[in-house]
């Protein structure tokens, strides 16, 4: 056989080799899910505010009834405006506190009547059937009975109404007691039995949130320690200085945490990440 169709032949034979060598497309890694930014604030940020905060976010939390310290809230009747900008929205319901919960009784009660006044309140804003409501759950580490209760008849309620649930909890290990530590997302897999919550856990330790920073790229909720996080807080305002530390020259010199075109720093915030661009909406 001449030389010529000795090296045509070789080379063919390779590359077929270094073909049959690649992985199949069955056999390669999925890309990984892109993650989103998003904020929550007590205080509607004004009509005004929007386009700025939309160069940063994909989303917003929207409060169906008075964030903690706040006696209302002010962003009833704003979801169309907000869903007009482009924003996806984080539906959330200011939950009981322990403390006031008297008795299991009591809890049950309370709980039912929050779930219903949240469910009516979603509807009264216009969001569809499905939209995931969290409830605001702002104690970390082991729940009371009586928390249990509440949470458990809230649930209920809220899918009565043909809405879902999910909880915004602590993904940060707290003291348990014997040298064992637990975190609110652990306690309430513990308690959940057949009904179901989307999660959405605050860790703003550093590591493993990398401060209040706005990358391009944002980390997965994964991230947080809870493997099944569809939502992770990554920063707060002001910033807690005992799991801090390491980022604090991400944050504002005030402390708190600012959107990038906020230079006249009128709101001070938290940052999220997720999973999805409209974390509420019916999936």
């Amino acid at each position: 056989m001449p030389r010529f169709r000795i090296f045509i032949t070789l080379f063919v034979l390779g590359c077929l080799a270094v073909l049959l060598a690649l992985p199949t497309r069955s056999k390669m890694s999925p890309a990984p899910s892109p993650s989103y930014l998003g904020f929550d604030l007590n205080e509607y940020p004004s009509d005004d505010g929007l386009p700025i905060l939309r160069k940063t976010f994909a989303f917003a939390g929207y409060w169906l009834n008075a964030p903690p310290g706040e006696k209302r809230t002010t962003w009833l009747g704003k979801r169309a405006l907000l869903q007009s900008h482009g924003f996806g929205l984080v539906v959330l319901f200011n939950g009981r506190l322990s403390r006031n919960l008297k008795s299991s009784e009591d809890a049950k009660r309370k709980g039912m009547l929050d779930g219903e006044n949240a469910g009516k309140l979603a509807r009264q804003e216009g969001f569809p059937a499905g939209t995931i409501i969290f409830l605001d759950i702002e104690e970390g580490g082991r729940l009371t009975d009586a928390y249990h209760g509440y949470l458990n008849a809230w649930i209920d309620a809220v899918t009565k109404l043909n809405f879902r649930t999910g909880a915004y909890c602590s993904g940060m290990p707290v003291n348990d007691g014997n040298g064992k530590t637990i975190t609110t997302v652990q306690d309430l897999h513990d308690h959940l039995a057949e009904r179901k919550l989307v999660l959405w856990v605050f860790n703003d330790a550093c590591p493993p949130s990398p401060g209040c920073v706005f990358p391009q790229a944002p980390p997965p909720p994964s991230q947080s320690g809870i493997s099944d996080a569809t939502l992770w807080q990554i920063s707060q305002s002001p910033r807690r200085k005992e799991f801090t530390a390491q980022c604090a020259k991400t944050y504002n010199a005030d402390g708190n945490c600012y959107a990038p075109g906020d230079t006249a720093h009128k709101w001070f915030l938290d940052v999220d990440v997720a999973t999805t661009a409209n974390p509420s909406a019916p999936q």
